[in-house]
Protein backbone atom coordinates (compact mmCIF):
# COMPACT_ATOMS: atom_id res chain seq x y z
CA UNK A 1 0.00 0.00 0.00
CA UNK A 2 1.23 3.70 -0.91
CA UNK A 3 1.95 5.77 2.05
CA UNK A 4 2.00 9.36 2.46
CA UNK A 5 4.45 9.68 5.30
CA UNK A 6 6.58 7.04 7.37
CA UNK A 7 8.84 7.56 10.20
CA UNK A 8 10.74 5.01 11.40
CA UNK A 9 9.16 2.93 14.20
CA UNK A 10 5.73 5.19 13.49
CA UNK A 11 2.47 4.56 11.85
CA UNK A 12 1.93 4.90 8.44
CA UNK A 13 -0.67 7.38 7.36
CA UNK A 14 -3.15 7.32 4.15
CA UNK A 15 -4.17 10.05 2.83
CA UNK A 16 -7.44 10.26 0.10
CA UNK A 17 -5.59 9.59 -2.65
CA UNK A 18 -5.28 5.92 -1.12
CA UNK A 19 -8.90 5.89 -0.71
CA UNK A 20 -9.46 6.57 -4.12
CA UNK A 21 -6.99 3.78 -5.13
CA UNK A 22 -9.69 1.24 -3.26
CA UNK A 23 -12.88 2.95 -4.44
CA UNK A 24 -11.71 3.10 -8.56
CA UNK A 25 -11.56 -0.24 -9.35
CA UNK A 26 -14.61 -1.42 -7.42
CA UNK A 27 -16.37 1.26 -9.43
CA UNK A 28 -15.23 0.78 -13.22
CA UNK A 29 -15.55 -3.41 -12.33
CA UNK A 30 -19.43 -2.86 -11.17
CA UNK A 31 -19.89 -0.10 -13.61
CA UNK A 32 -18.84 -2.90 -16.40
CA UNK A 33 -20.76 -5.41 -14.46
CA UNK A 34 -23.47 -3.48 -14.97
CA UNK A 35 -23.50 -2.55 -18.69
CA UNK A 36 -23.32 -6.87 -19.12
CA UNK A 37 -26.06 -7.28 -17.13
CA UNK A 38 -27.74 -4.72 -19.17
CA UNK A 39 -27.07 -6.82 -22.46
CA UNK A 40 -27.27 -10.16 -20.86
CA UNK A 41 -30.90 -9.93 -19.65
CA UNK A 42 -32.26 -9.24 -23.27
CA UNK A 43 -35.09 -6.76 -24.96
CA UNK A 44 -35.88 -3.98 -22.57
CA UNK A 45 -36.02 -0.18 -23.11
CA UNK A 46 -31.93 0.01 -23.23
CA UNK A 47 -31.66 -3.08 -25.67
CA UNK A 48 -33.55 -3.48 -29.07
CA UNK A 49 -35.40 -6.67 -29.92
CA UNK A 50 -33.43 -8.10 -32.82
CA UNK A 51 -35.32 -10.62 -34.88
CA UNK A 52 -33.82 -14.27 -36.35
CA UNK A 53 -34.02 -17.36 -34.68
CA UNK A 54 -32.97 -17.04 -31.08
CA UNK A 55 -29.27 -20.10 -31.68
CA UNK A 56 -28.23 -17.24 -33.45
CA UNK A 57 -25.90 -14.86 -31.78
CA UNK A 58 -25.87 -12.56 -30.02
CA UNK A 59 -27.45 -14.50 -27.09
CA UNK A 60 -29.00 -13.02 -23.95
CA UNK A 61 -31.26 -14.28 -21.54
CA UNK A 62 -34.29 -12.83 -22.50
CA UNK A 63 -35.54 -11.77 -19.41
CA UNK A 64 -38.01 -9.00 -20.53
CA UNK A 65 -36.84 -7.26 -17.81
CA UNK A 66 -38.66 -4.12 -16.78
CA UNK A 67 -37.50 -0.73 -18.33
CA UNK A 68 -37.09 1.28 -15.08
CA UNK A 69 -34.71 -1.44 -14.05
CA UNK A 70 -32.85 -1.09 -16.74
CA UNK A 71 -32.74 2.31 -17.01
CA UNK A 72 -31.37 2.30 -13.39
CA UNK A 73 -28.70 -0.05 -14.05
CA UNK A 74 -27.76 1.93 -17.25
CA UNK A 75 -27.42 5.41 -14.54
CA UNK A 76 -25.45 3.41 -12.35
CA UNK A 77 -23.38 2.32 -14.82
CA UNK A 78 -22.57 5.56 -16.20
CA UNK A 79 -22.07 7.56 -12.46
CA UNK A 80 -19.99 4.70 -11.22
CA UNK A 81 -18.08 4.58 -14.26
CA UNK A 82 -17.63 7.98 -14.48
CA UNK A 83 -16.55 8.62 -10.92
CA UNK A 84 -14.28 5.59 -10.97
CA UNK A 85 -12.58 6.36 -13.73
CA UNK A 86 -11.61 10.23 -12.75
CA UNK A 87 -10.84 8.53 -9.67
CA UNK A 88 -8.04 6.06 -11.03
CA UNK A 89 -6.85 8.88 -13.27
CA UNK A 90 -6.11 11.05 -9.72
CA UNK A 91 -5.16 8.05 -7.37
CA UNK A 92 -2.02 5.91 -6.26
CA UNK A 93 -3.33 2.94 -7.85
CA UNK A 94 -0.97 1.16 -10.06
CA UNK A 95 -2.18 -1.66 -11.33
CA UNK A 96 -0.32 -4.20 -13.76
CA UNK A 97 -1.02 -2.15 -17.91
CA UNK A 98 -1.46 -5.49 -19.15
CA UNK A 99 -4.01 -6.83 -16.48
CA UNK A 100 -5.94 -3.87 -17.75
CA UNK A 101 -5.83 -4.06 -21.13
CA UNK A 102 -6.46 -8.17 -20.69
CA UNK A 103 -9.67 -7.31 -18.71
CA UNK A 104 -11.22 -4.39 -20.82
CA UNK A 105 -10.39 -6.55 -23.54
CA UNK A 106 -12.31 -9.77 -22.23
CA UNK A 107 -15.29 -7.65 -21.52
CA UNK A 108 -15.33 -5.79 -25.18
CA UNK A 109 -15.25 -9.67 -26.49
CA UNK A 110 -18.00 -10.44 -23.99
CA UNK A 111 -20.09 -8.29 -25.03
CA UNK A 112 -19.84 -9.01 -28.64
CA UNK A 113 -22.10 -12.04 -27.96
CA UNK A 114 -24.64 -9.69 -26.35
CA UNK A 115 -26.96 -7.64 -28.05
CA UNK A 116 -26.34 -4.31 -28.27
CA UNK A 117 -27.30 -1.85 -25.91
CA UNK A 118 -27.90 2.12 -25.15
CA UNK A 119 -29.32 2.90 -28.45
CA UNK A 120 -30.82 1.55 -31.51
CA UNK A 121 -27.85 2.68 -34.05
CA UNK A 122 -26.79 -0.96 -34.98
CA UNK A 123 -30.06 -1.03 -36.47
CA UNK A 124 -29.33 1.50 -38.84
CA UNK A 125 -26.39 -0.04 -39.60
CA UNK A 126 -28.11 -3.25 -40.63
CA UNK A 127 -30.02 -1.59 -42.75
CA UNK A 128 -27.49 0.64 -44.69
CA UNK A 129 -25.93 -2.37 -45.04
CA UNK A 130 -28.71 -4.72 -46.54
CA UNK A 131 -29.56 -1.87 -48.87
CA UNK A 132 -26.10 -2.39 -50.17
CA UNK A 133 -25.73 -5.78 -50.47
CA UNK A 134 -28.84 -5.72 -52.37
CA UNK A 135 -27.60 -3.07 -54.81
CA UNK A 136 -29.44 -0.46 -53.23
CA UNK A 137 -27.82 3.10 -52.33
CA UNK A 138 -27.76 3.69 -48.82
CA UNK A 139 -26.75 7.53 -50.13
CA UNK A 140 -30.02 7.73 -51.87
CA UNK A 141 -32.51 5.13 -50.39
CA UNK A 142 -33.52 5.14 -47.19
CA UNK A 143 -34.57 1.80 -45.06
CA UNK A 144 -38.38 2.64 -45.61
CA UNK A 145 -38.06 1.95 -49.09
CA UNK A 146 -37.94 -1.60 -48.09
CA UNK A 147 -40.81 -1.87 -45.49
CA UNK A 148 -41.12 -5.40 -46.11
CA UNK A 149 -37.70 -6.34 -45.34
CA UNK A 150 -36.81 -8.06 -42.39
CA UNK A 151 -33.02 -6.00 -41.97
CA UNK A 152 -34.45 -2.61 -43.25
CA UNK A 153 -37.83 -2.82 -41.81
CA UNK A 154 -36.52 -3.14 -38.44
CA UNK A 155 -35.06 0.26 -38.10
CA UNK A 156 -36.70 2.00 -35.57
CA UNK A 157 -36.30 5.91 -35.65
CA UNK A 158 -34.37 6.80 -38.59
CA UNK A 159 -35.94 4.73 -41.39
CA UNK A 160 -36.86 7.75 -43.59
CA UNK A 161 -33.22 8.84 -43.36
CA UNK A 162 -30.24 7.65 -45.70
CA UNK A 163 -26.32 6.99 -44.72
CA UNK A 164 -24.50 9.76 -42.62
CA UNK A 165 -21.40 7.18 -42.50
CA UNK A 166 -18.80 7.26 -44.77
CA UNK A 167 -18.13 4.69 -47.58
CA UNK A 168 -15.67 2.63 -45.65
CA UNK A 169 -17.96 2.32 -42.46
CA UNK A 170 -20.80 1.07 -45.46
CA UNK A 171 -18.70 -1.24 -46.93
CA UNK A 172 -18.24 -2.97 -43.29
CA UNK A 173 -21.87 -2.98 -42.67
CA UNK A 174 -22.80 -4.32 -46.36
CA UNK A 175 -19.76 -7.33 -45.30
CA UNK A 176 -22.07 -8.04 -42.55
CA UNK A 177 -25.01 -8.36 -44.28
CA UNK A 178 -23.61 -10.35 -46.92
CA UNK A 179 -22.98 -12.70 -44.07
CA UNK A 180 -26.28 -12.23 -41.70
CA UNK A 181 -28.71 -12.52 -45.16
CA UNK A 182 -31.91 -11.81 -43.80
CA UNK A 183 -31.05 -12.37 -40.47
CA UNK A 184 -31.34 -9.23 -38.36
CA UNK A 185 -29.48 -11.16 -35.42
CA UNK A 186 -26.23 -12.49 -37.69
CA UNK A 187 -26.24 -9.36 -39.22
CA UNK A 188 -25.45 -7.22 -36.16
CA UNK A 189 -23.36 -10.10 -34.84
CA UNK A 190 -21.18 -9.79 -37.69
CA UNK A 191 -20.76 -5.78 -37.10
CA UNK A 192 -20.39 -6.92 -33.29
CA UNK A 193 -17.17 -8.95 -34.49
CA UNK A 194 -15.89 -5.81 -36.31
CA UNK A 195 -16.25 -3.49 -33.51
CA UNK A 196 -14.97 -5.92 -31.20
CA UNK A 197 -11.61 -6.31 -33.08
CA UNK A 198 -11.37 -2.51 -33.74
CA UNK A 199 -12.18 -1.77 -29.77
CA UNK A 200 -9.34 -4.58 -28.60
CA UNK A 201 -7.24 -3.93 -31.90
CA UNK A 202 -7.57 0.29 -30.69
CA UNK A 203 -6.23 -1.06 -26.89
CA UNK A 204 -3.39 -3.27 -28.30
CA UNK A 205 -1.86 -0.43 -30.77
CA UNK A 206 -2.28 2.07 -27.51
CA UNK A 207 -0.08 -0.53 -25.34
CA UNK A 208 2.57 -0.18 -28.18
CA UNK A 209 2.53 3.31 -28.74
CA UNK A 210 3.03 3.85 -25.14
CA UNK A 211 5.48 1.05 -24.45
CA UNK A 212 8.44 3.05 -23.54
CA UNK A 213 6.16 4.65 -19.81
CA UNK A 214 4.80 1.71 -18.03
CA UNK A 215 2.85 4.53 -16.39
CA UNK A 216 1.65 5.91 -19.39
CA UNK A 217 0.38 2.56 -20.23
CA UNK A 218 -1.24 2.15 -17.77
CA UNK A 219 -3.19 5.34 -17.94
CA UNK A 220 -3.73 4.28 -21.42
CA UNK A 221 -5.42 1.34 -20.89
CA UNK A 222 -7.91 3.34 -18.18
CA UNK A 223 -8.55 5.73 -20.92
CA UNK A 224 -9.18 3.23 -23.58
CA UNK A 225 -9.74 -0.49 -23.03
CA UNK A 226 -10.48 -0.15 -19.39
CA UNK A 227 -12.64 2.35 -19.72
CA UNK A 228 -16.14 2.01 -18.37
CA UNK A 229 -18.11 4.55 -20.41
CA UNK A 230 -16.24 3.56 -23.95
CA UNK A 231 -17.17 0.17 -22.56
CA UNK A 232 -20.65 0.95 -21.82
CA UNK A 233 -21.27 3.69 -25.27
CA UNK A 234 -18.59 2.11 -27.91
CA UNK A 235 -18.33 -1.71 -27.07
CA UNK A 236 -21.77 -2.40 -25.70
CA UNK A 237 -23.46 0.06 -27.32
CA UNK A 238 -21.64 -0.74 -30.73
CA UNK A 239 -21.04 2.56 -32.25
CA UNK A 240 -19.30 3.66 -36.02
CA UNK A 241 -17.10 5.48 -34.28
CA UNK A 242 -15.23 2.34 -32.73
CA UNK A 243 -13.56 1.92 -36.63
CA UNK A 244 -12.46 5.55 -36.69
CA UNK A 245 -10.95 5.43 -33.57
CA UNK A 246 -9.15 2.58 -34.78
CA UNK A 247 -8.06 3.85 -37.74
CA UNK A 248 -6.47 7.11 -36.43
CA UNK A 249 -4.58 5.05 -33.46
CA UNK A 250 -2.97 3.09 -35.92
CA UNK A 251 -2.24 6.16 -38.35
CA UNK A 252 -0.70 8.01 -34.94
CA UNK A 253 1.11 4.82 -34.66
CA UNK A 254 2.61 4.14 -38.00
CA UNK A 255 3.59 8.11 -38.15
CA UNK A 256 5.34 7.79 -35.01
CA UNK A 257 7.56 4.38 -35.70
CA UNK A 258 7.57 3.68 -39.05
CA UNK A 259 10.86 5.98 -41.01
CA UNK A 260 11.22 6.97 -44.49
CA UNK A 261 8.52 7.25 -47.37
CA UNK A 262 6.49 3.50 -46.42
CA UNK A 263 6.23 5.76 -42.87
CA UNK A 264 3.98 8.19 -44.01
CA UNK A 265 2.29 6.81 -46.73
CA UNK A 266 1.09 4.57 -44.17
CA UNK A 267 0.32 7.13 -41.85
CA UNK A 268 -1.67 8.88 -44.59
CA UNK A 269 -3.44 5.98 -46.38
CA UNK A 270 -4.63 5.12 -42.27
CA UNK A 271 -5.86 8.76 -41.84
CA UNK A 272 -7.46 8.45 -45.03
CA UNK A 273 -9.39 5.38 -44.31
CA UNK A 274 -10.46 6.86 -40.83
CA UNK A 275 -11.86 9.72 -42.49
CA UNK A 276 -13.56 7.38 -44.81
CA UNK A 277 -15.78 6.05 -41.44
CA UNK A 278 -16.62 8.99 -40.12
CA UNK A 279 -15.53 12.55 -41.85
CA UNK A 280 -15.15 14.44 -38.75
CA UNK A 281 -12.34 11.93 -37.50
CA UNK A 282 -10.66 13.93 -40.35
CA UNK A 283 -9.46 16.36 -37.27
CA UNK A 284 -6.79 14.32 -35.98
CA UNK A 285 -5.09 14.82 -39.11
CA UNK A 286 -3.75 18.17 -37.91
CA UNK A 287 -1.77 16.68 -35.60
CA UNK A 288 0.67 15.08 -37.96
CA UNK A 289 0.58 18.34 -39.70
CA UNK A 290 1.89 20.63 -36.93
CA UNK A 291 4.45 18.01 -36.30
CA UNK A 292 5.89 18.34 -39.74
CA UNK A 293 5.42 21.81 -40.17
CA UNK A 294 9.02 22.22 -40.56
CA UNK A 295 9.42 18.96 -42.57
CA UNK A 296 7.47 20.02 -45.94
CA UNK A 297 8.61 17.31 -47.75
CA UNK A 298 7.13 14.34 -45.38
CA UNK A 299 4.01 16.12 -44.69
CA UNK A 300 3.40 16.42 -48.73
CA UNK A 301 3.61 12.99 -48.39
CA UNK A 302 1.60 12.05 -45.97
CA UNK A 303 -0.66 14.74 -46.42
CA UNK A 304 -1.31 13.50 -50.28
CA UNK A 305 -1.61 10.09 -49.13
CA UNK A 306 -4.46 10.73 -46.88
CA UNK A 307 -6.00 13.19 -49.72
CA UNK A 308 -5.87 10.44 -51.97
CA UNK A 309 -7.10 7.61 -49.90
CA UNK A 310 -10.33 9.78 -48.96
CA UNK A 311 -10.54 11.22 -52.89
CA UNK A 312 -10.62 7.67 -53.77
CA UNK A 313 -12.89 6.24 -51.26
CA UNK A 314 -15.77 9.25 -51.51
CA UNK A 315 -14.95 9.22 -55.30
CA UNK A 316 -16.04 5.62 -55.76
CA UNK A 317 -19.37 6.35 -54.01
CA UNK A 318 -19.95 9.54 -55.32
CA UNK A 319 -20.01 13.02 -54.06
CA UNK A 320 -23.96 12.41 -53.12
CA UNK A 321 -22.21 10.65 -50.25
CA UNK A 322 -21.96 14.53 -48.14
CA UNK A 323 -25.30 14.94 -48.40
CA UNK A 324 -27.04 13.90 -45.53
CA UNK A 325 -23.11 14.85 -43.98
CA UNK A 326 -24.09 18.70 -44.46
CA UNK A 327 -27.74 18.45 -43.43
CA UNK A 328 -26.51 17.05 -40.14
CA UNK A 329 -24.11 19.61 -39.78
CA UNK A 330 -27.05 22.44 -39.14
CA UNK A 331 -28.60 20.20 -36.36
CA UNK A 332 -28.44 21.13 -32.91
CA UNK A 333 -28.75 18.17 -30.71
CA UNK A 334 -30.40 18.26 -27.64
CA UNK A 335 -27.97 17.50 -25.00
CA UNK A 336 -25.31 20.39 -26.32
CA UNK A 337 -25.18 23.65 -24.24
CA UNK A 338 -26.48 24.85 -27.96
CA UNK A 339 -29.67 23.61 -27.23
CA UNK A 340 -30.93 27.23 -25.07
CA UNK A 341 -28.93 29.44 -27.82
CA UNK A 342 -31.28 27.86 -30.43
CA UNK A 343 -34.50 28.36 -28.53
CA UNK A 344 -33.70 31.80 -27.49
CA UNK A 345 -33.05 32.46 -31.20
CA UNK A 346 -36.61 30.71 -32.01
CA UNK A 347 -38.35 32.96 -30.10
CA UNK A 348 -36.36 36.01 -31.42
CA UNK A 349 -36.08 35.34 -35.08
CA UNK A 350 -38.88 32.55 -35.57
CA UNK A 351 -37.79 28.57 -36.33
CA UNK A 352 -35.16 28.03 -38.85
CA UNK A 353 -33.65 31.54 -38.04
CA UNK A 354 -30.55 30.09 -35.40
CA UNK A 355 -28.80 28.00 -38.10
CA UNK A 356 -26.39 30.20 -39.31
CA UNK A 357 -26.02 31.86 -36.04
CA UNK A 358 -24.90 28.80 -34.01
CA UNK A 359 -22.87 27.84 -36.97
CA UNK A 360 -20.84 30.73 -36.64
CA UNK A 361 -20.68 30.37 -32.66
CA UNK A 362 -19.89 27.27 -32.71
CA UNK A 363 -16.45 28.04 -34.92
CA UNK A 364 -15.57 30.81 -32.94
CA UNK A 365 -16.17 28.94 -29.72
CA UNK A 366 -13.72 25.80 -31.21
CA UNK A 367 -11.29 28.20 -32.12
CA UNK A 368 -10.94 30.46 -29.08
CA UNK A 369 -11.09 26.97 -27.19
CA UNK A 370 -7.84 25.26 -28.85
CA UNK A 371 -6.28 28.71 -28.28
CA UNK A 372 -6.54 28.94 -25.07
CA UNK A 373 -5.90 24.90 -24.31
CA UNK A 374 -2.76 24.90 -26.55
CA UNK A 375 -1.81 28.07 -24.87
CA UNK A 376 -1.73 26.09 -21.55
CA UNK A 377 -0.06 22.89 -22.29
CA UNK A 378 2.63 21.65 -19.98
CA UNK A 379 6.11 23.18 -20.63
CA UNK A 380 4.87 26.45 -20.65
CA UNK A 381 5.29 28.88 -23.98
CA UNK A 382 8.82 30.21 -23.38
CA UNK A 383 12.42 28.85 -22.84
CA UNK A 384 16.06 29.52 -23.22
CA UNK A 385 17.81 29.52 -25.71
CA UNK A 386 19.47 25.94 -25.32
CA UNK A 387 21.19 23.01 -27.72
CA UNK A 388 17.51 21.09 -27.62
CA UNK A 389 16.76 24.66 -29.76
CA UNK A 390 12.78 24.87 -31.62
CA UNK A 391 13.34 22.27 -34.08
CA UNK A 392 15.00 19.82 -31.50
CA UNK A 393 13.55 15.80 -31.15
CA UNK A 394 10.86 15.40 -28.95
CA UNK A 395 11.45 12.51 -26.51
CA UNK A 396 9.69 9.47 -27.12
CA UNK A 397 5.76 9.40 -25.25
CA UNK A 398 6.28 13.15 -24.02
CA UNK A 399 6.43 16.28 -24.42
CA UNK A 400 10.18 18.19 -24.15
CA UNK A 401 10.90 19.34 -20.94
CA UNK A 402 11.84 22.83 -20.84
CA UNK A 403 15.59 23.38 -21.62
CA UNK A 404 17.80 24.49 -18.43
CA UNK A 405 19.56 28.17 -18.98
CA UNK A 406 22.49 28.83 -20.99
CA UNK A 407 25.64 29.47 -18.19
CA UNK A 408 26.46 33.30 -18.58
CA UNK A 409 29.26 34.08 -20.45
CA UNK A 410 31.97 36.99 -19.82
CA UNK A 411 30.12 39.38 -21.89
CA UNK A 412 26.45 38.22 -20.79
CA UNK A 413 25.07 38.73 -17.76
CA UNK A 414 21.88 36.69 -18.40
CA UNK A 415 20.69 33.73 -20.31
CA UNK A 416 19.15 35.26 -23.58
CA UNK A 417 15.20 34.19 -23.69
CA UNK A 418 13.48 34.20 -26.55
CA UNK A 419 9.85 32.51 -27.13
CA UNK A 420 10.36 29.08 -28.09
CA UNK A 421 7.05 27.15 -28.57
CA UNK A 422 7.33 23.51 -26.55
CA UNK A 423 7.67 20.45 -28.93
CA UNK A 424 3.80 19.14 -28.81
CA UNK A 425 3.66 15.80 -30.11
CA UNK A 426 0.98 15.16 -32.76
CA UNK A 427 -1.35 12.82 -30.68
CA UNK A 428 -1.83 15.96 -28.16
CA UNK A 429 -2.45 18.23 -30.93
CA UNK A 430 -5.04 16.53 -32.29
CA UNK A 431 -6.18 15.88 -28.95
CA UNK A 432 -6.55 19.77 -28.61
CA UNK A 433 -8.46 19.97 -31.20
CA UNK A 434 -11.00 17.12 -30.95
CA UNK A 435 -11.57 18.17 -27.53
CA UNK A 436 -11.98 21.54 -28.56
CA UNK A 437 -14.64 20.50 -30.78
CA UNK A 438 -16.37 18.38 -28.72
CA UNK A 439 -17.10 21.19 -26.37
CA UNK A 440 -18.12 23.58 -29.25
CA UNK A 441 -20.16 21.39 -31.68
CA UNK A 442 -24.12 22.00 -32.08
CA UNK A 443 -24.56 18.32 -32.56
CA UNK A 444 -22.90 15.84 -30.68
CA UNK A 445 -23.39 12.51 -28.97
CA UNK A 446 -21.60 10.97 -26.01
CA UNK A 447 -19.87 8.28 -27.53
CA UNK A 448 -18.35 10.79 -29.97
CA UNK A 449 -16.15 11.31 -27.24
CA UNK A 450 -14.37 8.45 -27.51
CA UNK A 451 -11.95 9.86 -30.33
CA UNK A 452 -11.09 12.19 -27.38
CA UNK A 453 -10.31 9.77 -24.93
CA UNK A 454 -8.28 7.75 -27.36
CA UNK A 455 -6.19 10.58 -28.24
CA UNK A 456 -5.65 11.64 -24.88
CA UNK A 457 -4.28 8.19 -24.12
CA UNK A 458 -1.75 8.23 -26.98
CA UNK A 459 -0.73 12.02 -25.96
CA UNK A 460 1.82 12.71 -22.57
CA UNK A 461 -0.54 12.46 -19.10
CA UNK A 462 -2.55 15.86 -18.71
CA UNK A 463 -4.81 15.23 -15.76
CA UNK A 464 -6.71 18.10 -15.62
CA UNK A 465 -7.66 18.01 -19.81
CA UNK A 466 -8.85 14.21 -18.71
CA UNK A 467 -10.74 15.38 -15.82
CA UNK A 468 -13.00 18.07 -18.13
CA UNK A 469 -13.54 14.90 -20.76
CA UNK A 470 -14.29 12.10 -18.02
CA UNK A 471 -16.78 15.00 -16.56
CA UNK A 472 -17.97 16.18 -20.22
CA UNK A 473 -18.58 12.06 -21.34
CA UNK A 474 -20.44 11.55 -17.98
CA UNK A 475 -22.81 14.49 -17.47
CA UNK A 476 -23.62 13.59 -21.58
CA UNK A 477 -24.30 9.63 -21.13
CA UNK A 478 -27.02 10.84 -18.00
CA UNK A 479 -29.04 12.71 -20.93
CA UNK A 480 -29.28 9.62 -23.30
CA UNK A 481 -31.30 6.75 -20.91
CA UNK A 482 -31.76 5.62 -23.23
CA UNK A 483 -30.61 6.65 -26.56
CA UNK A 484 -34.21 5.92 -28.30
CA UNK A 485 -37.33 6.53 -27.52
CA UNK A 486 -38.74 2.66 -27.43
CA UNK A 487 -40.23 1.14 -24.60
CA UNK A 488 -38.83 4.03 -22.49
CA UNK A 489 -41.76 3.77 -19.92
CA UNK A 490 -44.39 6.73 -20.05
CA UNK A 491 -43.52 8.25 -16.25
CA UNK A 492 -39.97 8.42 -17.16
CA UNK A 493 -40.38 10.91 -20.17
CA UNK A 494 -38.99 13.58 -17.41
CA UNK A 495 -35.52 11.93 -18.74
CA UNK A 496 -35.55 13.40 -22.06
CA UNK A 497 -37.66 16.76 -21.32
CA UNK A 498 -35.85 17.66 -18.07
CA UNK A 499 -32.42 15.90 -17.62
CA UNK A 500 -31.47 15.64 -21.61
CA UNK A 501 -33.70 19.20 -22.84
CA UNK A 502 -32.72 21.49 -19.71
CA UNK A 503 -30.19 19.61 -17.05
CA UNK A 504 -27.48 18.42 -19.44
CA UNK A 505 -27.22 21.45 -21.49
CA UNK A 506 -26.85 23.83 -18.50
CA UNK A 507 -24.56 21.72 -17.03
CA UNK A 508 -21.93 21.47 -20.24
CA UNK A 509 -22.03 25.12 -20.41
CA UNK A 510 -21.02 25.57 -17.08
CA UNK A 511 -18.36 23.14 -17.81
CA UNK A 512 -17.26 24.65 -21.07
CA UNK A 513 -17.37 27.71 -19.18
CA UNK A 514 -14.88 26.44 -16.61
CA UNK A 515 -12.62 24.64 -19.00
CA UNK A 516 -12.50 28.15 -20.71
CA UNK A 517 -11.18 29.81 -17.27
CA UNK A 518 -9.37 27.13 -16.49
CA UNK A 519 -7.55 26.82 -19.65
CA UNK A 520 -7.25 30.86 -19.72
CA UNK A 521 -5.69 30.80 -16.18
CA UNK A 522 -3.23 27.55 -16.78
CA UNK A 523 -2.10 29.57 -20.29
CA UNK A 524 -1.30 32.94 -18.40
CA UNK A 525 0.59 30.84 -15.41
CA UNK A 526 3.06 28.97 -18.39
CA UNK A 527 3.58 32.25 -19.68
CA UNK A 528 4.80 33.85 -16.47
CA UNK A 529 6.43 30.88 -15.49
CA UNK A 530 10.18 31.98 -14.25
CA UNK A 531 12.66 30.09 -16.72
Amino acid sequence: MTQDTAVAGGPVRHGPRDALGVFAPVAIGLSAGLTVLIGLLGPSAMVPGLSGPSWHPPYSLDAGPDGHLVIALAAAAIVLGGTGLAAALRSRWRPDPRLLLGAGSAVAALLAFLPPSGSADHLNYAAYGRLAALGRDPYAVTPAALPGDPVAGAVEEWAGVTSVYGPVATAVQALASLAGGDSVRLTVFGMALFNAAAFIGTGLLLHRLTAADADLQRRAALLWTANPLMIYHLSAGMHVDTMAVACMVAALLAFSSLRGAAGGATSGVLLGLGIGVKLNAGLVALGPAWELRRRPGRLVLVAGTATATVAAVYGIAGPHVLDQVGAASRKVSLGTPWQPVKLALQSLFGPGAYAVWIQAGSVLLLAVLAWLVFRAVPGGPISPISPIGAGGAVPAGGLRPPAPPVPPSPSASAPVLRPVPPAVPAPLVAAVIVVAWLFAAPYALPWYDGLAFALLAAAPSWPALEGFVVARTAILSLGYLPAREALRPDDLLWLKTVVRQQAVPWSLLALTAALLWWAARAGARARRRPV
